[in-house]
Parts: structure tokens; C-alpha cells; sequence
């Protein structure tokens, strides 16, 4: 106090900012960073002054390379650096993204309390965290009838879908490919000047890649390297896939024609894509570390500027929006301006049936896919010493003699080495995935049973590790049993580079193992003397054709469609359409970093409806090559009112349950309108449009979307309303929660040649009464004709009902639309 001021309280208010600094500081640092997609006021590129007359026709849309797009799309990217910069705290952000052309909005890394600050900001309508994607044939062309039918309409395999650019967003593609090879022997010289890529290359992804085939192919990763640290190894920064999902995508729907399929040195037979002579345009953004909306939605922007015809994703979200109704996530928005933009979108509908309301496709304007099984089938199968033969699933050669000579059977924890110091767990004891488990001179030349147990039912344990184990000890095969702890499980058929086979079912395995105590010596402590039992592995690299099909498959998503997460239903039908995806061949990436079993091949047979998906959007570039001026809408109403609901053998369509090998008759919200049928879809009659402006008014008849969220993620007032969203003109009726009676009306289109009388049949859901007014009509080319459907409440049951409307024509056109209903009052 040598100055007679007192410096105590002033020190104590100064550490206590220090402390509330420091605090700040922490909690600023605590605070994680994650990816904002946020929508912006005014019109994108592709709409500025005129996009209400976007031409839906074959044609450049908008060009963006001209100099006002340009100057356009340079104030939209100024407009969002300036609201960053003025508004988030310098450093605490990273714009990973500028989205301009059918969006105008941007990506940014940031923490949610900088997010937050945008909310705020004029002229930002929308700020959504981004949420992660993921990923979701050599016969399917035949079953679907396409080489005798569409195919030799559209002038053969030489041709089809000639002219026609389909933008894939997924994993990249495997440009080395014999499926996308330029053959100088049948060049493609249609006319694409309605597209504009670029060929962005890269690691493994050379400048001679896009090759004529391959048109375009971009790589959009600022999201995935914004969340995590990527491995240049597999998450490559080029369009090079990695993975070999893209490239099974893209081949499915527009591979070559008669691509041998050849894996460990057997051939399989030859592969087709859908609409073989199409163009490929490649947006990679899932990448196997991670992957993210933001590169997503770039990536979708990308592709419709480019020109794009037909845009096929096969990925998809993890889950619903948490804060949003399904149609207003950005995702939906950004499908819903390629749409506008007069882009075909297909969508797998997702992998997470058969459970009710799992679908992860919800929007009336994409064309959501589920997946079937075709009629082929690969049987394997066990040949025991006794003379039984026990089925079995696996691509792989036999055993040598093929079933003429037997080998000695042993089973996995009969052979372990008693010295080993390993622990005694079922990875080691039972499942066949450590070699040092094993007494080598017991299981050499032997087949070894392997049981499904905790490793495989809680997906810690894995086939590689059991072929693996084979190889290194020399097993002569192997069987993976099923386990009556665990019950029946679903084996696929893997091409095994050693010989084996899966036992799926636990009655089989119970045969197994009853053959084998039967046969087996054991002295007084249960340790085996003598192995006496002996077996064979049949080849099972031969398909079957033939089978029931097509099956909606077990793993394919169901409706009904719904609006949020708590998952009120949504007058809408999804899926809409079924498709094949079950055990389909097409293209793969050697790589296959997600699936090493494939590690090495250049085909793979895998199941999802990511595999139905493309074979929707080949048969779309079909359609499109063949009437080039119809709308995406008009595309897929022609594949809808064509689709079947019986299959091959002339019975209803039937669905996989819940328990492995059952089954029930599919209904709308496991298949859609039915299974596609490419040759009617080339020749439909009638079909329904709907436009950009009637799903505007589709989304301001919902009674439970706020109208300033629509105008928020659209940009459009509600000026308009249907009335119900069951109005929309689809070719389906869908009433979620139906009171009493409504009156719905469709609008069809002629686009047969010459004049055609329809006669209507109406076949109510359980519950009601549906009138058709009028009950026939006669209709002239490119006529329309507007048709009210009255459906009535008779029975009170709370429970969605099935039904349909067929319309006959008099030359033969028959279009079916159907019918779901869900009676909640009688008054």
C-alpha cells in the first residue's frame, strides 16, 4: 500500500475474469464441430426468372456455362462468404460448400452455437445438421424380359438406351472395368450435347477413364474430410471406387452387354446393365469412412447442372429427420429441384424391413425402389457319408471327387489344441477364425464344422477369417452350421476361393451332428479317439432357374410412408415400385475395402435395394430414349400402372417375414404398384403427370406442416391447396386416415396413337366402398380425362386395406393404380 490504494478487491474481480475467460475458453472448446447445411433466399441458377419453364423434354435445361449463369452463380457464392463472414466468428468456421445451381444454399463446418447465429440471419430460411449416408447382373435383364422384348424394340443391345446420360451419386466407379469399357467396334456416337461434364482425375482414376462410356466423373469430399481423418488408402480423393458398391450400381443399370462374369477362374455367366449403350456421369460422396449429406447434395447439384437424364441414388440416410417432416429435409428439397429441374430421381428404398413404416424413401416426387428375388438360385450342398444330402449356400468348387470321394468330418472343437493358450471362447473354440486354435494334424485335409455362435451373431466374427483359417491349415472344406442357441440364420451365396458351404437352417444341422456323434469314438473324458465320420462338398456354382418369383425380399423396407419421426403415416405410397435386388452379378472394385471377402474380384453377388434402384433407373433411360419429351412424372407412371402383382408362376407376389424361410402375400407397402414389367412400361395408354407447382400444392394440403416451413425449404407460398394430399395426381391412393367418405380425382393422359375406350373396375379395401365417376370413358390421343374416385367408409377398423383400380382399354391397355386406406371413422 506503499501508494495508499487498496489493490485487493480489484485483484479478486481480476481473477475472476481470468476464471470465467478460461471457463469460456474450455466450453468453446468442448463445443464439437459438425456440418451445417443451410438454404438460402433467391432463385438458383437453373431457375433464375424462368424456372417455372424448365422444359421437361429431352434438352439442356439451363446452360450453366453461360455468362450469366455465371455471373449469377458468382453473386450467389459472394452472398454466402459475406453472411459467414459477417456473422460466425472469424476461424471458427470452414464452408465446405456453395450450392447454386438447383439450390441456392451452402455447407459449412462449424459448432452449433455459430450454427445457431444463422438462424437468425435475413435471408437464410433453413439450417439443418447433417446427418451421415450410407451405401443401401448377369439374369436380371433376361427375368425382366428386356433382350426379347424392349431390347429389340430400341434396335437390340447395340442400342438401347442409347443417348442417355445417367448421373450415379455413390462410392465412385471401377474405370477398368470390362462393364464400362469404350468398344471402338461399336462406337457410341449419339448425340449427349445436351450434357456437360468433366473428368476429374486422380489416384487410380486416370485421364483416359472417362473414355466415352464413362462421359463424366467428379468426387465431392469436403464433408467427409471435414468430419474425420481419412485413410488416402481407401477413402481415395478421386471418382476411383474403393468400395464396389458404385460400380455394381452403375453396371446394373447401364452396363455393357455380354460382360463375361469370371470369379476364381469359374464362369458364371455374362452381365447386361439395363439400358447397355446409356452414358454414365459418376458423382462420388460416400466414401468408406464416412459419409455425409453435404458431399450428397453437392453432388446432386452437380449432376443436374451437368444435364443429367436420369439420377440414380442408392444411398441414403441412416434414419428420418429428427427436426423436419420427411419432405422438408434437405435431402427431399434438394430430389425435389431436380425434379423441377426435369431430372428422373430413383431412390432405394432402404434395407431395414420387414418391419412396418421403414422405408427411408418418402418424397411422391422420386421413385422409391424395393428389392425382390429373382427366379435363380444357387444350391449347395453336403454329402454326408450316410447317403444324405443336406443343402446348403456357397459359391464355391467342390471338395475334389465332387461327391465321389468322401473326406473326414470334424467338427471345429473336437479339434483344438489342448495346449494352446488361446482363450476358450466361441471365436476360437467354435467359429473357425483363429488358426492357432487348431490341432493342424487333426483338421489337415479334412472338412471342418464351423458353428454359428456369439462371434457371428454379434458380427465380430466373419467368413474371410474361416477361409483364412482353411487356407492356412490346409482344411480340405469347411461347413458353417447353424446353431440351435441362435436359430436359423440367412447365408448369401459368397464365392469362397476354398471349398464350402453354409448350413442355415438348424434342423440341417441337427442331421449333421447326429450323423457325426453316430460315427465319432470318444473315451471316458468326451475327447475324440476316432473321427470315423466323412463327407463331401458339392459344387455350388451351378444356378437353378425356375424358382417362385419374384419375392419381395426379407431385407427390403417397408411402408407405409410417413411424415416424421415419430412416424404418423403420410397419404402417400412407398415404396412405389419393386425391382430385382436380391443376389444380383454385377461390376465390383478389387479393393472392396468394406467387404474383404470380395477383396480381389471383379464381380460380386450382393443383395439390397441399392440394387434396385438401378435397374429402375435403366429401364427409366429406356422409356426416356423412346419418348423423349415425356416428363420424369409420365416416366414413372408408366412403370407404375404396368407393374404385376403375381408372379411367375401366376400367384400373388409374396413377401419374406420376419422368420427366416416365411412368407405371406405382399401387399401394397411391401411392393408398391407391383413389380416392374419393362415391355408394358414401353406402351402404358394412359398415364398421370404431376409437376413441380402440384407438389407445392401437395405439401400445403397437409394439415400438419406448418406453411412457413414450406415456404422456407421451397422458396413457394402456399397459394394453392388440393384440398387432401391424397389429391396429388400419382398413380396411387393413398388415405392415411380416411373419415366417413372423400372424393379423389386423377388426371390421365393419353399417349397411345388412336383413340381407346377404358372401363373401370374398382376392388375396395377392407372397409370401404370406392364408386368411379365416370365408370368408362373413351379418350382420343394425347387427350385427357379426369376421373373422380369416391371411397366410402363402411366398417370402422383402424388398419390400413388394400385394393386397386383397374382401367381396361379397349386395345388391350390395362393400367392398374393402387388402393390404401385406413378407415378411422363411419361418421
Amino acid at each position: 500500500m506503499a501508494n495508499g490504494v487498496d489493490m485487493s478487491g480489484a485483484s479478486s474481480f481480476a481473477v475472476l475474469i481470468f476464471h470465467l475467460l478460461a471457463m469460456s475458453s474450455i466450453a468453446s472448446i468442448v463445443e464439437e464441430r459438425s456440418i451445417y447445411l443451410i438454404l438460402m433466399e433467391g432463385e438458383p441458377v437453373a431457375f433464375r426468372g424462368n424456372g417455372d419453364d424448365l422444359p421437361g423434354q429431352h434438352g439442356r435445361r439451363f446452360d450453366p456455362n453461360s455468362e450469366a449463369s455465371k455471373d449469377h452463380a458468382k453473386k450467389l457464392v459472394d452472398s454466402h462468404d459475406q453472411i459467414l463472414q459477417s456473422t460466425l466468428d472469424r476461424g471458427s468456421y470452414n464452408k465446405l460448400y456453395s450450392f447454386k445451381h438447383v439450390l441456392n444454399g451452402f455447407a459449412v463446418h462449424t459448432t452449433p452455437s455459430q450454427a445457431k447465429k444463422l438462424q437468425h440471419v435475413p435471408g437464410v430460411k433453413l439450417v439443418e445438421e447433417d446427418r451421415r449416408t450410407k451405401p443401401m447382373t448377369t439374369y436380371s435383364p433376361q427375368f425382366l424380359g428386356l433382350p426379347q422384348t424392349v431390347w429389340t424394340q430400341e434396335g437390340g443391345d447395340r442400342n438401347a438406351g442409347d443417348g442417355i446420360v445417367i448421373g450415379f451419386v455413390d462410392t465412385g466407379i471401377n474405370p477398368f472395368h470390362p462393364s464400362f469399357a469404350y468398344d471402338i467396334l461399336n462406337p457410341i456416337t449419339s448425340n449427349i450435347s445436351h450434357f456437360s461434364g468433366a473428368c476429374e482425375t486422380g489416384p487410380q482414376f486416370p485421364p483416359f477413364s472417362c473414355n466415352g462410356k464413362i462421359v463424366s466423373a467428379r468426387f465431392f469430399i469436403a464433408g467427409a474430410q471435414a468430419l474425420t481423418p481419412l485413410n488416402a488408402t481407401i477413402d481415395i480423393p478421386s471418382p476411383a471406387d474403393a468400395v464396389g458398391h458404385g460400380s455394381h450400381v452403375a453396371s446394373t443399370a447401364a452396363g455393357n452387354a455380354g460382360v463375361p462374369v469370371v470369379v476364381n477362374s469359374f464362369f458364371y455367366g455374362r452381365a447386361s446393365g439395363m439400358a447397355p449403350r446409356a452414358r454414365i456421369a459418376v458423382y462420388k460422396a460416400v466414401y468408406p469412412t464416412v459419409g455425409t449429406f453435404a458431399d450428397v447434395v453437392a453432388a446432386i447439384d452437380q449432376a443436374v447442372a451437368d444435364g443429367v437424364d436420369i439420377l440414380n441414388l442408392s444411398i441414403g440416410p441412416d434414419e428420418p429427420p429428427q427436426d423436419t417432416v420427411t419432405f422438408l429435409s434437405f435431402f427431399d428439397i434438394a430430389m425435389l429441384f431436380a425434379r423441377r429441374a426435369g431430372v428422373f430421381v430413383v431412390q432405394a428404398a432402404g434395407n431395414s424391413g420387414p418391419g412396418p413404416s421403414t422405408v427411408l424413401s418418402y418424397s411422391p416426387w422420386t421413385v422409391g425402389a424395393a428389392a425382390s428375388r429373382i427366379d435363380r438360385r444357387y444350391l449347395g450342398s453336403l454329402l454326408l457319408g450316410n447317403g444324405l444330402n443336406i443343402s446348403g449356400v456357397g459359391l464355391s468348387a467342390p471338395t475334389f471327387g465332387n461327391g465321389s470321394l468322401l473326406y473326414k468330418l470334424v467338427l471345429a472343437k473336437d479339434a483344438i489344441n489342448l495346449s494352446g493358450t488361446f482363450p476358450r471362447t466361441p471365436q476360437y473354440v467354435e467359429e473357425c477364425q483363429y488358426p492357432e486354435a487348431f490341432d493342424p494334424n487333426v483338421v489337415r485335409d479334412s472338412i471342418v464344422i464351423c458353428t454359428f455362435s456369439a462371434g457371428f451373431y454379434n458380427d465380430t466374427s466373419t467368413l474371410t477369417a474361416i477361409i483364412d483359417t482353411a487356407r492356412v491349415l490346409r482344411f480340405m472344406g469347411f461347413v458353417l452350421v447353424a446353431n440351435p442357441s441362435y436359430g436359423d440364420f440367412i447365408g448369401q451365396p459368397i464365392p469362397y476361393s476354398v471349398s464350402g458351404t453354409l448350413i442355415t437352417k438348424v434342423a440341417d444341422a441337427k442331421i449333421i451332428s447326429q450323423y457325426y456323434e453316430q460315427q465319432t469314438l470318444r473315451d471316458a473324458r468326451g475327447l475324440v479317439t476316432q473321427f470315423n465320420a466323412k463327407a463331401a462338398i458339392r459344387d455350388g456354382r451351378f444356378a437353378s432357374f425356375g424358382s417362385q418369383a419374384p419375392i419381395v425380399s426379407r431385407f427390403s423396407s417397408r411402408g407405409p410412408d410417413f411424415i416424421d419421426m415419430d412416424r404418423n403415416p403420410a397419404d402417400v405410397l412407398k415404396p412405389d415400385i419393386l425391382a430385382p435386388g436380391h443376389e444380383i452379378w454385377a461390376a465390383w472394385s478389387p479393393l472392396s475395402t468394406l467387404d474383404p471377402i470380395l477383396t480381389g474380384y471383379n464381380f460380386a453377388l450382393i443383395s439390397g435395394s441399392s440394387m434396385a434402384a438401378p435397374h429402375i433407373a435403366g429401364i427409366a433411360a429406356l422409356i426416356k430414349q423412346k419418348y423423349p419429351s415425356w416428363t420424369p412424372s409420365m416416366i414413372a407412371s408408366a412403370m407404375s400402372t404396368t407393374a404385376t402383382k403375381f408372379d411367375n408362376n401366376g400367384g400373388v407376389i409374396m413377401a419374406e417375414g420376419f422368420e427366416v424361410g416365411s412368407s405371406y402375400a405382399a401387399n401394397n407397402f411391401d411392393f408398391g404398384a407391383g413389380f416392374v414389367n419393362p415391355s408394358r412400361a414401353m406402351d402404358p395408354g394412359l398415364v398421370l403427370s404431376s409437376e413441380f407447382e402440384d407438389y407445392i400444392s401437395f405439401l400445403c394440403s397437409m394439415p400438419n406442416i406448418d406453411r412457413s416451413a414450406i415456404r422456407a425449404a421451397t422458396g413457394v407460398w402456399c397459394s394453392q391447396s388440393l384440398g387432401h394430399p391424397a389429391n396429388l395426381n400419382i398413380p396411387s391412393v393413398t388415405i392415411s386416415a380416411l373419415r366417413r367418405s372423400l372424393t379423389v380425382k386423377r388426371s390421365f393422359k393419353n399417349v397411345a396413337t388412336k383413340p381407346e375406350t377404358y372401363v373401370g373396375l374398382a376392388i375396395p379395401p377392407n372397409g370401404t366402398t370406392v364408386t368411379l365417376h365416370p365408370p368408362w370413358f373413351t379418350i382420343a390421343p394425347d387427350g385427357t380425362q379426369d376421373l373422380d374416385i369416391e371411397i366410402n367408409v363402411t366398417q370402422l377398423t383402424n388398419v390400413f386395406g388394400f385394393g386397386e383400380i383397374i382401367l381396361t382399354g379397349s386395345l388391350n391397355h390395362i393400367v392398374r393404380m393402387p388402393v390404401s386406406v385406413r378407415p378411422v371413422s363411419i361418421v
